[in-house]
């Protein structure tokens, strides 16, 4: 179907994600019987899933760290203010 398509969707073609060629191969490899590629491909699927779920957790850890010093801050402008009083 690729070759027939007009030469307007070559760059197309050639800018698809990564994971539309992998889902491709893995579907090529399905349909000659080996599931290896599929089966690579979805634990590495999973393993970045794990690793962006710790670094979602990271990040919210790091932006309440951030919350709260934020808050010491101000509270301590507001004693040094007085205290200049």
């Amino acid at each position: 179907s690729t070759a027939n398509a007009p030469e307007d969707d070559a760059p197309n073609r050639y800018s698809r994600t990564d994971r539309t060629t992998y889902g491709r191969y893995s579907r090529d490899a399905n349909s000659s019987g080996s599931s290896v590629p599929s089966n690579a491909l979805e634990k590495r699927i999973e393993e970045l899933e794990r690793e962006l779920a710790k670094e979602r957790q990271e990040n919210a850890r790091l932006m309440k760290m951030t919350q709260d010093k934020e808050e010491l801050i101000g509270k301590l402008k507001e004693e040094i203010d007085l205290l200049n009083r």
